[in-house]
C-alpha cells in the first residue's frame, strides 16, 4: 500500500450530548461511591464505553427495578413519560441526562399536538429517541405517526387530507433528505404543513463536512457502533460520493481494502470515543510515516 493521505474529519466522535452524559455518569459515580449508579439502557452506543462504565461501578440496566435504591439515569435519548413515573415510584433518584436536543424535539411534538395538529415524525419508529419523543406527543393527540418514507406515511394519506393541519418533527439524527421527501409528499396532500427541522446542528454539521471529505477522497471510513443512527446514517450518505467502509473499531478494518487508495477520510460518529478513531489511524498508518493532517 503507498502512502496515502489520511484526513480526520474535525466533527468526528462524541457531540456535546453524549460527551455531557458520559461525564456526567462518571462525576456521579465519583460524588456518591457508595450508591447504586444506574443507567436505564446503553448510555451511548459503545460497547468499549459500556464495559469502562460497568468496570467504574455503572451499571446498564433495561427495566425499571419495582423496588430500588440509588440513582437512575435517563440516557441523551431521553424516555417516556411513563418510565420517569416509574423510577419515581421505584423509589430511585432520577437524574435526566436527555440531550437537550432532543428535548426541543420533545416540546415541539406536543406543542403541534396541543394545537391540534396531525403530527408526523420523520425517524426510525423503533429508536429509543423516536419512541420516547411519540409518548411525550400523545399525551396530548392520538394522531401522532413515525415515518422515514413517503410508503410508511402513505396508509394515513386520507387522514392527513381530511386533518389539513399537519406538524412535522425529525429524530434529531435523521438526514435532510428523509425530512425532505415527507415534507415534498405532505405539501401534495395537507392544506397546512409546519415543519420544524429538529435534525441537531451536530449531526448536520458532521453530514456536510463527511460529504465535503468524501469528494476528494478515495476512500472514506465511518467509524462507530451499527447500532448508531447517526453512524449508519453517514455511512449511507457517504456511499453516493465514494467507496465507503464502516466499521466499529480498528479490529474490523482490513487493511487490503485500502489498496491503491491516495487520500483517506476518517469520520466518527457520535458515540464512538477518540481513542477508538485513534487505534484505526495508527492501523493505516501502520508504522508508516503517513502524512496525516
Amino acid at each position: 500500500m503507498s502512502n496515502p493521505d489520511i484526513k480526520l474529519a474535525k466533527f468526528a466522535g462524541f457531540c456535546y450530548g453524549v460527551k455531557r452524559a458520559v461525564e456526567t455518569a462518571i462525576k456521579l459515580k465519583k460524588e456518591n461511591p457508595d450508591k447504586n449508579i444506574y443507567i436505564l439502557g446503553e448510555l451511548i452506543h459503545n460497547t468499549d464505553v459500556i464495559n469502562e462504565l460497568e468496570k467504574m461501578g455503572i451499571k446498564t440496566i433495561y427495566e425499571v427495578p419495582s423496588k430500588g435504591n440509588g440513582i437512575c439515569i435517563i440516557r441523551s435519548h431521553g424516555a417516556t413519560p411513563e418510565i420517569f413515573e416509574k423510577i419515581k415510584n421505584a423509589g430511585l433518584e432520577l437524574v435526566d441526562l436527555t440531550c437537550p436536543d432532543v428535548k426541543k424535539v420533545q416540546q415541539r411534538a406536543v406543542e403541534l399536538a396541543r394545537n391540534d395538529y396531525f403530527v408526523v415524525i420523520v425517524g426510525k419508529p423503533n429508536h429509543p429517541e423516536v419512541m420516547a419523543i411519540k409518548a411525550n406527543a400523545e399525551l396530548y393527540s392520538d394522531k401522532v405517526v413515525v415515518a422515514t418514507t413517503i410508503e410508511e406515511l402513505a396508509p394515513y394519506e386520507a387522514e392527513i387530507k381530511s386533518h389539513k393541519k399537519v406538524g412535522v418533527v425529525v429524530q434529531t439524527t435523521q438526514m435532510v433528505s428523509s425530512l425532505n421527501l415527507i415534507v415534498n409528499f405532505l405539501n401534495t396532500v395537507a392544506k397546512e404543513v409546519l415543519i420544524y427541522n429538529t435534525i441537531c446542528q451536530s449531526t448536520a454539521m458532521r453530514q456536510k463536512e463527511a460529504k465535503e471529505l468524501a469528494k476528494e477522497s478515495d476512500v472514506m471510513i465511518v467509524v462507530g457502533s451499527r447500532k448508531s443512527a447517526n453512524t449508519s446514517h453517514l455511512a449511507e450518505i457517504l456511499k453516493d460520493y465514494t467507496k465507503t467502509i464502516h466499521i466499529e473499531n480498528d479490529t474490523e478494518l482490513d487493511i487490503n481494502s485500502l489498496e491503491g487508495a491516495d487520500s483517506i477520510g476518517i469520520t466518527a460518529g457520535a458515540s464512538t470515543p477518540q481513542s477508538i478513531i485513534d487505534k484505526v489511524i495508527e492501523k493505516i498508518k501502520g508504522g508508516n510515516n503517513y502524512d496525516s493532517n
